[in-house]
């Protein structure tokens, strides 16, 4: 490759991965202590330098997938960050992206693997240099889109109750959801279709089960709950 810039001092460039999940009723965040210096020991991302012949989004897909062993996995560039004394190493400017998983898709022997795990965001301890400006303005992103794009479902399993589908959106919006008005919505939603199981494990009566459709998705004119 031809050095055009000679006289340009060069910079890192990194992406940072902001992995959330939902469980017991709570939106949860991977993070892990990081392993090498600056900042050894101190709750992180996790994330990885962009190699040199790779875009932005394959170096997030790459770092992403090396994490969580999962492809085909729901991931939005939440920005980039760049203040100059945000690393203490060197010259680094990160790309955060926003990704969304079912956390019992993720493999426990994966998670041990990397020394991360799910801490609710409630109890998010101080994380490093820039991370926790980054997870804020992931859910803030996220909220944004809430109402206009199904992302509460790439959290859910399959099959899905109604109560846990109202608790994921009450997670991600940090606050609670009438339940008469949230039910009288999906009930015109064609993309959510109940479905002939019912899940015993977490209702006596026994609830009924249901699914997204995403090729009904597409036919929708609005998707707001």
């Amino acid at each position: 490759m031809a050095n055009y810039y000679f006289d340009t001092t060069p910079l890192l460039i990194s992406v940072d991965c902001i992995v959330f999940g939902f469980e017991e009723g709570k939106l949860k965040l991977l993070i892990g202590k990081r392993k090498m210096n600056p900042g050894m020991g101190e709750w992180s991302l996790y994330g990885g330098f962009v190699k040199e012949n790779e875009s932005l989004e394959q170096a997030a897909t790459r770092t992403l997938g090396s994490l969580t062993g999962l492809d085909n996995i729901y991931m939005t560039q939440v920005g980039a960050y760049g203040a100059v004394d945000r690393d203490p190493g060197e010259r680094v400017i990160s790309i955060a992206y926003c990704s969304l998983i079912n956390v019992s898709d993720y493999n426990e022997a994966q998670q041990n693997e990397y020394g991360v795990e799910w801490v609710s965001l409630d109890e998010l301890p101080d994380l490093y240099s820039d991370h926790k400006m980054m997870v804020t303005e992931a859910i803030e992103k996220l909220r944004r889109h809430l109402s206009t794009e199904p992302l509460c479902f790439n959290l859910l399993p399959e099959h899905f109750t109604l109560t846990q589908l109202q608790k994921v959106y009450e997670a991600i919006l940090g606050e609670e959801i009438d339940k008469r008005n949230f039910r009288k919505r999906i009930k015109t939603m064609e993309c959510i279709q109940k479905t002939k199981f019912v899940d015993k494990l977490t209702s006596k009566r026994g609830a009924a089960l249901y699914r997204f459709s995403e090729s009904r998705f597409q036919k929708e004119e609005k998707f707001k709950l």
